[in-house]
């Protein structure tokens, strides 16, 4: 086994398809289907499942998977250190950012490590915040911003804000047009479009209309940010969503919000990292970036619909825990 090796693998797994990974590898297909047979004899053990609609790892790939991005991103760290002699605050570093929070946090975090940390590259990922819960346990970030408060196995987490959560839309709800609030109960039978079922946003509004007893009626499984606004625009459905949702569209563009209450309706976010990669200084300082920025935003007006948590004190920021 090599590096060239466990390199394959993982650009396999990330792609789910031989060929895909071929293709960004710019090898071969049968040479790249040679290597993982190699592998695998090697391993003694089957590391993908391979069927018409791609491959995906078995148990021992998925484990294996975990152990290969660990090392490759240690030895990008190692390079990024011995190219810098020395020099701490250099290398990748992932950032996974929930769609509505990459609306506010992205372009600041990556122009102020530009600008404090040069020799720092920065990877953004934005998607919606179930996949980024998956790709933070599997290597394939160093740090991210769920919708959490609390530790869990193998997971670390700075609370930051709450984040109150808004109704968009018209259709199906009988409040004045000048309403600035919404109380839960009227949205009771008002059809909505929310995230998937996997998504911490829906599993929060099925939660607390289950808890509160109030009718809900979701329409349709929108897995997209810009869909779920349009729709709510467009009037055939309303939305739930926070306030950032909005930061970035044309005034015309923009359907009716008012804020949720009695009760109110609130999600915890926190700065996140997994256990499964050693903290490096460089992700160490993009995590300090994070928490700084966030309440900077905030302080400027240019984050509405959060109420900051207490800052962390130093030992909880300078954490590095995390083993390979």
């Amino acid at each position: 086994m090599d590096i060239r090796q466990l390199k394959y693998f993982v650009a396999i797994v990330d792609a789910g398809s031989l060929s895909k990974a071929a293709q960004k590898l710019y090898i071969a297909q049968p040479s790249l289907s040679q290597q993982m047979a190699a592998l695998e004899e090697e391993l003694e053990t089957q590391l993908l499942l391979r069927s018409a609609k791609g491959v995906k790892p078995t148990t021992a790939g998925h484990a294996l998977y975990q152990r290969a991005r660990a090392i490759l991103r240690q030895m990008e760290q190692l390079r990024a250190d011995v190219r810098e002699e020395g020099g701490s605050e250099s290398g990748m570093v992932a950032v996974g950012l929930p769609t509505t929070i990459a609306a506010v946090l992205a372009v600041p975090l990556f122009e102020h490590v530009r600008k404090h940390f040069p020799g720092i590259r920065l990877q953004i990922f934005e998607s919606m915040s179930g996949y980024i819960s998956e790709m933070l346990p599997d290597g394939r970030l160093d740090l991210a911003i769920l919708f959490r408060d609390s530790e869990t196995h193998g997971m670390s987490v700075i609370p930051v804000f709450d984040e109150e959560l808004y109704v968009f839309g018209q259709a199906g709800l009988k409040l004045r047009k000048t309403a600035t609030t919404c109380p839960l109960s009227a949205l009771a039978g008002v059809p909505l479009v929310t995230p998937g079922t996997v998504n911490n946003l829906r599993l929060l509004i099925e939660r607390t209309f289950l808890r509160e007893e109030i009718e809900l009626h979701i329409v349709g499984d929108i897995d997209s940010l810009p869909a779920l606004m349009a729709i709510a625009h467009g009037g055939s459905a309303c939305t739930i969503l926070p306030a950032s949702a909005m930061l970035h569209r044309a005034e015309n563009a923009r359907p009716p919000m008012r804020r949720i209450v009695a009760p109110d309706m609130s999600r915890p976010a926190s700065v996140c990292w997994s256990h499964a990669l050693p903290v490096s200084a460089a992700a160490l300082a993009v995590r300090k970036a994070m928490v700084g920025l966030i309440a900077h935003l905030h302080a400027g007006g240019r984050w509405p619909g959060i109420t900051l948590r207490p800052p962390p004190d130093a030992a909880t920021l300078e954490d590095t825990s995390g083993s390979a």
